[in-house]
This record gives C-alpha cells, sequence and structure tokens, in this order.
C-alpha cells in the first residue's frame, strides 16, 4: 500500500505549572450512581469470537430518538450496535488479514461524524480505528433500516505505518476523536499505540467512499522534569512509549482532551487545521513521578509506592475514557475514567475546573470496572430523560463459568441516565 507524506513531527515542550499536585484528599469518596441497564456479555474467548468491550459512541436518530443507537468497539470482534434498551442489533465483523502472515482487523476505537458529504447526500458516519491494519474504517449510518453499510475506500492508506512489515509490529491506529471545523472539513485526531504520537487527519470523499490524507502530527513528552529535579518517565513495556488512547474533540471550540494512559490529562487546540499551540497538563496521574520498573518474569512493571514524591495529581493510572457531556455552547462537563481505581472525574467543560468524581456502582445491573471507552449525550432519549451516559465495563459480573473451571473474560456496556452530570450553579 502507498505511504502518504507526512508534515513534520512537533515534539511537544513540557507545560506542567497549571497542573494540580496531591492525590485525592481523605474522604473525597466518588459519587455513587447506577446503570439502568447493560448490554449483552462479551467474551474474549474463541467460544465468544475473541470479543473484548472497549469504546462506546452514541448516534441520536435524525427524526425518531427512540430509534437513537449505541456503536461499540469489540475489538476483534468488530463493531456491535445496540438500541436503546441495550439490546444488539448489529455486528459487523473486522476485515481480514491482507496475508497469510499479517494481523487481521481489530477495531479499538469509535467516534461519529454528522452530515457528511457522500454521494452527493450528507450521510452520518461511524469512524472506527483498526488497530489490527492501522487504518481507519468508514460505516454509513442509515436513519431508515437504522443499519451500518461500510462506506470505506478499497486503498485506505495505513495511518502511521510504512509498510505492511511495520503494520505487524502493531504500533498502529488506536485512539480516535472526530471534529468537523466551521468551514465544514473533518478530521480525526487519531494517537499511535505504544508511542506518545498523535496524529490529525482529514477525511475525504472519493468516489462514493470515505477516506483521509494526514496533515499534522505532535509528540507528546515521554520524560520529564520533576520539581525536584530529578528527570522521570512512566514505565512501559520495553520499547514502547506512554501512550494516549482517550481522545475527545469539543465540537464547539476545537479543544482536543488527550488522555496518556501514565502520565496525565492534556488540551490543545485544533485551528487552521492544525494543531495550534503546545498541549497543556490538566491533571498528571497519581503515579507521576514515582519510581517503577519493569518486571519481566510477571511482564508488568512494578510501582515503589512508598518511595512517592508526592509530585501526581488525582487521576490513578490508567487514564482512559473521555466525554464531553454538553449544556449549552462552551457550557458542560468534561467526563474522564480513572481506571486504577473504577472512578470518574469531572471537570468543567470550558475551564478544566474540577467540578467532582463518580462511581458505578451495583444496582439493578452491576457496576463499572476498568473502564476504557466512555460516550454521552444531553439529548433526552426514551429511559434516559437526562441524555444516555455509556460506559465500558472491563470486569463484567457475575462470573461465567468456563468448561476449565476458571471464568470467561467478559465484557459489556453499562448505560445511565447522564441527568448527574449537569453542572450545578
Amino acid at each position: 500500500m502507498r505511504r502518504l507524506l507526512i508534515p513534520a513531527v512537533a515534539v511537544v515542550p513540557l507545560l506542567l505549572a497549571a497542573a494540580p499536585a496531591g492525590a485525592a484528599p481523605a474522604g473525597d469518596e466518588p459519587r455513587p450512581v447506577r446503570a439502568a441497564v447493560e448490554t449483552p456479555s462479551l467474551f474474549d474467548d474463541a467460544a465468544g469470537g475473541d470479543a473484548d468491550a472497549d469504546d462506546p459512541a452514541i448516534w441520536i436518530h435524525p427524526t425518531d430518538r427512540a430509534g437513537s443507537l449505541v456503536i461499540a468497539t469489540a475489538k476483534n470482534g468488530g463493531l456491535r450496535v445496540y438500541d436503546l434498551a441495550a439490546r444488539e442489533r448489529q455486528a459487523i465483523a473486522t476485515p481480514p488479514a491482507p496475508g497469510p502472515d499479517d494481523e487481521a482487523g481489530r477495531f479499538n476505537n469509535v467516534d461519529l461524524v454528522s452530515g457528511f458529504r457522500l454521494a452527493g447526500h450528507r450521510a452520518d458516519l461511524a469512524v472506527v480505528t483498526d488497530r489490527g491494519r492501522d487504518q481507519l474504517r468508514f460505516y454509513r449510518i442509515d436513519p431508515a433500516t437504522r443499519r451500518l453499510t461500510d462506506v470505506t475506500a478499497p486503498d485506505v492508506p495505513f495511518a502511521f505505518s510504512r509498510d505492511q512489515a511495520e503494520v505487524n509490529g502493531q504500533r498502529t491506529a488506536y485512539g480516535l476523536g472526530t471534529w468537523t471545523a466551521p468551514d465544514g472539513a473533518v478530521y480525526a485526531v487519531v494517537s499511535r499505540r505504544s508511542t506518545p504520537e498523535v496524529g490529525l487527519f482529514r477525511l475525504v470523499e472519493r468516489a462514493g467512499r470515505v477516506t483521509y490524507r494526514p496533515v499534522d502530527r505532535l509528540v507528546l513528552p515521554s520524560t520529564f522534569t520533576l520539581p525536584n529535579g530529578e528527570r522521570w518517565s512512566p514505565c512501559t513495556d520495553p520499547g514502547d512509549g506512554p501512550q494516549v488512547e482517550g481522545t475527545v474533540v469539543d465540537p464547539d471550540t476545537g479543544v482536543v482532551h488527550l488522555a496518556q494512559e501514565k502520565v496525565g490529562l492534556w488540551r490543545v487546540r485544533l485551528a487552521g487545521g492544525r494543531f495550534h499551540g503546545a498541549p497543556r497538563s490538566v491533571e498528571r496521574v497519581r503515579e507521576f513521578g514515582v519510581p517503577a520498573t519493569y518486571d519481566a518474569e510477571e511482564e508488568d512493571c512494578v510501582t515503589d509506592y512508598a518511595a512517592d514524591p508526592g509530585f501526581g495529581g488525582r487521576i490513578a493510572q490508567d487514564v482512559e475514557g473521555l466525554t464531553i457531556y454538553r449544556t449549552g455552547r462552551g457550557a458542560g462537563t468534561l467526563v474522564v475514567s480513572s481506571q486504577g481505581d473504577d472512578t470518574f472525574y469531572t471537570y468543567d467543560r470550558r475551564t478544566d475546573r474540577p467540578t467532582g468524581r463518580f462511581a458505578v456502582v451495583d444496582g439493578r445491573v452491576d457496576g463499572s470496572q476498568e473502564c476504557d471507552g466512555a460516550a454521552v449525550v444531553s439529548t433526552a432519549l426514551p429511559g434516559f430523560p437526562g441524555g444516555l451516559l455509556v460506559l465500558h465495563d472491563g470486569r463484567n459480573t457475575p462470573e461465567t463459568p468456563a468448561g476449565d473451571g476458571e471464568s470467561r473474560p467478559d465484557t459489556n456496556f453499562k448505560f445511565l441516565d447522564a441527568g448527574f452530570l449537569t453542572p450545578q450553579r
């Protein structure tokens, strides 16, 4: 596959002055909230088709709100489409491997584009990062049938890789956020797995299909100078860098929030089809600056919490899913998944001022743990008068036994009324 020319990488300086320091205050208990319904279990084993829930998006039907959908990724299991009762309506498989020794498709994140000009008409699209094949893929949403159809151009380029051999190394398209600029141009902000790189791609139509071209790229820091003068880097697998996954673009301002999993929450702005200015740190993870080493035998990082120098923020790594609850132009709440402690932090959408913390606890259905992806709308929907919040649950219960007596790896999505996110005045 041909390789498109990429603009020069922008290496980002470290700007940490605005980041609050210190762990979550003692007694700062999260607000308990409960899900109304949940989607069917997805099992990441051979019997379950290696389906692993990850990231949702919410599509609002243009004329019938009851016909709205939740579109979600299941990694090797492709896409799943659910109605507002959390019932599965459609399953879409990933594309096969291009060759016998190549990686097959693996869908990681999903976002939506409204009113994209396609074949002479306006269409709503689901955009997906295929981390297995290092591509973006596109699915048209039909309001009449409420089904998705693949409209990906047959020659879409690799997002980051030079060739198929590099794709097979799997430093590929990962996190995703879309944005429609005031001039109508449509962009996708895409992070690169196992690196601190983030690319900006413009979506374009070609012969009634959708493809893209790269327009800008930045690199977030990997090494930091701490207030005590010491240098620190987050622990990762050997050879990897601190990656970004959670990505959301404010539709009104073009402000991008990026969740660098083992570092913290950043913001940067889009303007003129480029990243504008240096990213600013909003909040660091709790483990920021804490010594950690990779244990090859355990294949994991071991953190020395006893040596914590106290430079971290409140979010327990990994910082993951990001979504914006819009209550007006510039008003609303940014929701951030604090995966390490199974909670969520909220911030003022405009100022990034911390506004609260919540946890999804057991109720009619079980709560949400190890949350990767999140999506929210403030539009009133049937069963969700305050809007709909959809959260990934990385450890669904009750457990389902497997034939060997162990539990099957079980994930799904929780649907909540989002009214509790309305900013308090």
